[in-house]
């Protein structure tokens, strides 16, 4: 027997509340098997709808332990949650997609043409080639599960969400369209969207929203002269300056950086076998997050270059659009790079550039995040006992965009002396991705605000990430709440173990 737990809704009483029911357990059973056999064995007359049973029509969509899933194609398991989508809910699994369903009306979610009233003698013959930009988006099965699973609609009233977006691109990007949507976009909020990815990760068409919809949109703005934000223009001048998306602040102990400064004080090498790729934000703006991965190497073993030549990854540019001096970063940060048989990160937004962006460009690199390259390799009995309570935040780029989230979690159950806690839902953006902690300042606050209240609710010393963005952003908040825990680079709790 196995128990699944189903959230119900009256709409006479408009209550909510849990029910459970234990079925006989099935191999490879579905959520929507399971369902039509508790209504069978209970006569519990749950609502939810289904129609095609193929994954084709979309109406199934709930969530399944809090993840949008089609039940139809999830299988269930013991102890399940089952839940509505974050929609109005019209009964139990039932929601209403009214709202939505008239939102596409308005924004017209049809292709145009200006030249239509002209007549044709002879149809165009458009390449299968030309359909490429489009092609994986035409696979939406209008399910609305993305809506759902973005952390940014329910913060904004001006932000239409990625299904939206995703529509836009569709038709922007199809050779038969001759009428740009900038304009509709930029007014339909997609500068909103903070790339944490989840639209792309709850899509059961794995369609990549954000890499392939949203983040080309921005493409076509930048190209049309239409954006992005002012912000994120500076970060294209600063790039295009420096070779840096950031730079020190004028009272820093490292005025020129990290990078520059260990050089002087340690000579320039490039014949070792490990590259350290600081990033901008490490570089010039917590330079002592690279001083506390050169000290906990060095405890290891290991030997790190930290090539002075290295420029920004290319991620605030191709986050906000800002594409057309990528392909010569790609090319410089290549030449310094190549010869090494590992290049090790600490910042997630370089990490996922590297790895899933520069093989676009052509290049491959051998790429590590810090927790990847350490998982395995710490010994608790080399360290001091640092009796700290602490929880960990995954940054989307980590998670979602490299699938890494055991390997942290491992090294903090290795730390000495660590009492490691979860928080409800670390995955969780905390929006400080996308450019819009520099852009839209008020809504990387805002998702960061309700970060720190999972966190408030666990007592510990800690929060412990792995991307300079997002400790920066939640550190905010749990200042501007006065909060007793602070957030803390995994880095740094490593130095503190290895001190």
């Amino acid at each position: 027997m196995i128990t699944i737990n189903v959230k119900r809704y009256d709409p006479v009483k408009k209550e909510s509340y849990m029910e459970s029911y234990e079925i006989e357990e099935i191999d490879k059973m579905k959520v929507l098997d399971a369902l039509e056999e508790i209504n069978k064995k209970y006569d519990a007359n749950i609502a939810y709808r289904y129609s095609c049973r193929a994954g084709q029509c979309g109406s199934c969509a709930i969530q399944v332990n809090g993840k949008s899933k089609l039940a139809c194609k999830a299988e269930i398991n013991d102890n399940d949650i089952l839940e509505p989508l974050n929609l109005p809910v019209i009964k139990d699994l039932i929601v209403d997609r009214t709202e939505l369903n008239n939102e596409v009306k308005s924004l017209n979610m049809y292709m145009t043409s200006e030249d239509c009233d002209i007549p044709r003698t002879k149809p165009e013959l458009i390449k299968p080639q030309d359909y490429e930009a489009c092609d994986q988006l035409r696979g939406c099965i209008d399910c609305y599960s993305c809506i759902s699973a973005c952390p940014v609609i329910k913060k904004t009233g001006s932000y239409v969400g990625p299904y939206f977006m995703r529509g836009f691109s569709n038709i922007e990007f199809d050779p038969r369209e001759d009428e740009s949507l900038s304009e509709r976009a930029i007014e339909s909020g997609i500068y909103y969207c903070t790339s944490c990815g989840e639209c792309s990760n709850t899509c059961p068409r794995e369609i990549n929203i954000y890499g392939k919809a949203i983040e080309k949109l921005r493409e076509r703005i930048f190209e049309e002269n239409e954006g992005p934000l002012p912000e994120h223009k500076f970060i294209h001048e600063s790039v295009l300056t420096t070779g840096k998306s950031v730079q020190p602040k004028e009272d820093s102990d490292y005025p020129e950086g990290f990078i520059k400064k260990y050089n002087k004080m340690h000579g320039s090498t490039k014949n070792g076998k490990i590259a350290f790729f600081t990033g901008c934000m490490i570089d010039n703006r917590l330079p002592w997050i690279a001083e506390y991965l050169i000290n906990v190497l060095e405890k290891l073993g290991y030997e790190v270059d930290v090539p002075e030549e290295q420029v920004c990854c290319g991620s605030p540019l191709l986050r906000t659009g800002q594409t057309d001096i990528v392909q010569e970063l790609v090319d410089k940060n290549y030449e310094i790079f190549k010869d090494y048989d590992t290049v090790l990160t600490v910042c997630a937004g370089c990490g996922a550039t590297l790895k899933n962006n520069y093989p676009e460009y052509g290049v491959k690199l051998n790429v590590l995040n810090i927790s990847e390259f350490l998982d395995g390799k710490l010994n608790p009995e080399d360290m001091n006992d640092v009796n700290l309570k602490v929880t960990y935040h995954d940054p989307c780029h980590l998670a979602r965009s490299q699938g890494i989230t055991e390997e942290p979690r491992n090294i903090l159950n290795n730390i000495k002396g660590v009492e490691f806690i979860e928080m409800d839902r670390p995955d969780q953006c905390c929006g400080a991705g996308g450019g819009v902690k520099s852009g839209l300042p008020e809504i990387a606050e805002a998702l960061a605000d309700e970060k720190v209240d999972m966190i408030d609710k666990l007592n510990v010393d800690h929060v412990v990430t792995i991307c300079p963005f997002c400790e920066f952003n939640i550190n905010d908040s749990l200042q501007k709440k006065n909060s007793k825990t602070s957030v803390i680079n995994i880095l740094e709790l490593l130095n503190k173990a290895y001190e």
